[in-house]
Parts: C-alpha cells; sequence; structure tokens
C-alpha cells in the first residue's frame, strides 16, 4: 500500500470541490482565486529567498556555477529560467545550467519514473565542485531524483539550495537553504503546474534576476549587459542609453557604434563624458560593471 504524502499540494482543496459542476468564467474565476493565494505565501519566505540570492552570488562572484535540478513541472521551470538569463544579462550559457530529469527529452514530454531514479540525480551532480551551487526544485519537497542531486552536490562541497511548495519537506535535510512556500492544496489535487508551479516560477525569477543584479549585470533597472546583434536589439540599446543618459538619439546611435554595439561602454561613455577607448577600460578594471565604472572616472 502507498503511504499518504505529506505534502500540501496532495490534499484536497474543500473550495474547489464542486469544480466540475461549474461553468466556464466560474471555472476560471475559481482558479483565479486560487492563483491570487500565491504571492502571498512566496512573501511570507522572501527572508529565505534573500539568503539564497547571496549565496549564490557570493559563489558567482568567485567563479563558481549555479545548477538547477528538477522534475517535471518543477525541472521545466528551471530549464526555463536558466534558459532565459544568457538573452537577459548577457551571461554565458555555462554559468547557470539545468538539469532535468529524464534529460531533454522529458522536457518535451511525461517520461514515467525518472523522477523516481535517485541514482541519476547524484550522478548528473557529479560534475559539481566545492565552488558551485545546486538548487534543487520539488514542488512536493521529497522527489528522489532532487534528493540525488543535492546529496551528491553536499558531499563534494557545493552549496545547497531547496525550492518547494513544502514547508515540511523531507528534502530540507539536504539544503542548506529551504525556500517553501505553502501554496497549500491545489485546485486540481496534486496538479503542481497550478499554484505549486506559479510560486517556483516567482521564486525563481527573483533568485535569478536578485542574483544578476548583484552581480552588477543592470544600471539602475535596465538590462545594460547585452550586445546590439540585430535590429530590434540596436533600437533597445538606443532607447536604453537615451533614457538613462537624456542624450539624443543620434547621439546615442553614434556612441553605441562607436562602442562596437556593447551598451555598457556606450553608456559610461555618455554619462561620464570620456571616449569609448576610455570607458571599456574602465569598465575592463571595475569588472564590467556600469556604476563601478563610472565611480572610477569620476
Amino acid at each position: 500500500m502507498t503511504e499518504p504524502v505529506d505534502a500540501p499540494t496532495e490534499t484536497r482543496n474543500p473550495r474547489t470541490a464542486e469544480i466540475d459542476r461549474l461553468s466556464a468564467i466560474e471555472i476560471v474565476r475559481l482558479l483565479n482565486e486560487e492563483d491570487a493565494l500565491v504571492p502571498g505565501a512566496v512573501a511570507a519566505v522572501l527572508p529565505e529567498l534573500a539568503k539564497a540570492v547571496e549565496i549564490v552570488a557570493e559563489r558567482l562572484r568567485a567563479g563558481g556555477t549555479m545548477h538547477y535540478f528538477g522534475a517535471g513541472t518543477s525541472g521545466r521551470l528551471g530549464a526555463l529560467d536558466a534558459a532565459e538569463l544568457p538573452p537577459t544579462f548577457a551571461v554565458p550559457k555555462t554559468l547557470v545550467v539545468a538539469h532535468h530529469a529524464g534529460g531533454t527529452t522529458a522536457l518535451r514530454e511525461a517520461v514515467e519514473n525518472v523522477e523516481d531514479d535517485e541514482a541519476s540525480g547524484a550522478a548528473d551532480a557529479a560534475g559539481l565542485t566545492a565552488a558551485d551551487v545546486a538548487v534543487g526544485i520539488a514542488a512536493s519537497g521529497r522527489t528522489p531524483y532532487v534528493r540525488g542531486a543535492l546529496a551528491k552536490a553536499r558531499e563534494l562541497g557545493a552549496a545547497t539550495i531547496l525550492v518547494t511548495a513544502n514547508p515540511r519537506a523531507p528534502l530540507a535535510a539536504h539544503a542548506d537553504v529551504h525556500i517553501g512556500p505553502d501554496t497549500g492544496p491545489e485546485a486540481i489535487a496534486g496538479s503542481t503546474r497550478l499554484k505549486a508551479g506559479t510560486a517556483t516560477k516567482l521564486v525563481l525569477n527573483s533568485l535569478s534576476t536578485a542574483v544578476m543584479v548583484l552581480l552588477g549585470r543592470t544600471y539602475s533597472n535596465l538590462m545594460v549587459h547585452m550586445l546590439a546583434t540585430n535590429e530590434k536589439l540596436r533600437g533597445r540599446s538606443v532607447r536604453i542609453l537615451a533614457e538613462a543618459s537624456g542624450a539624443s538619439f543620434e547621439t546615442c546611435e553614434r556612441t553605441l557604434a562607436d562602442a562596437g554595439g556593447d551598451v555598457r561602454v556606450a553608456l559610461v561613455a555618455l554619462l561620464a563624458g570620456v571616449g569609448t577607448p576610455e570607458a571599456s577600460d574602465a569598465l575592463a578594471s571595475a569588472d564590467g560593471t556600469v556604476r563601478a565604472a563610472l565611480a572610477k572616472l569620476a
């Protein structure tokens, strides 16, 4: 007999017990009411989230990498976050790496039993070092694949973080930090693609974005670590430069061209009133951070 799972997402939701009797508008209204509970659940774990951000930023700043490990929806959300970071913040694809139980095939379609393979999780984490961070993602907080990955990562000296929708997650024992918003029972019992998935997306968005901000990958709230490699990005780059510097579009276009399409170099040149070669040198001595480069030129 299968033992009951001590996870909020697996229990029945009394608020949605009659969902199959409702009209379309009543169903989506009910789902929306459940979704509205998610931000509050995430807000309750912000101290743990901030601690995780600090750990990841410290490791990445020192040359380490971050690795996501998950299965099913949890794994797919990790893969999505990792995929979006290079184009958004111009970081190397190897800086944040996603590992999904069952490999790339399981990203596109469900593959049975792979989430139960603890040894596979350990194998996927075998390449980590003490400089790295392992982030396990498991809505229930007990996925064997994630357990294997976190246990191996900890054995290798890597920092370990767990993201769940279960405040009492059994896997918390394998993590230095556990981020476990209590999203409660799902509208459809056990369907963690709903509230638990939404909470996971919010947590991962905040985790990776806050890390990038701490690493100086933005200037103010603008994306400046990007190369203008096509017309769309050139237009966005010029708008960013004009917004940040107050210079005319024509001046920004000319400076961006002089900077070889590097928004950071163009921005430092515009804000500091120097040529692009001097701006480039200042950035090189400031680890590529715009504010630090400006301080050197002040």
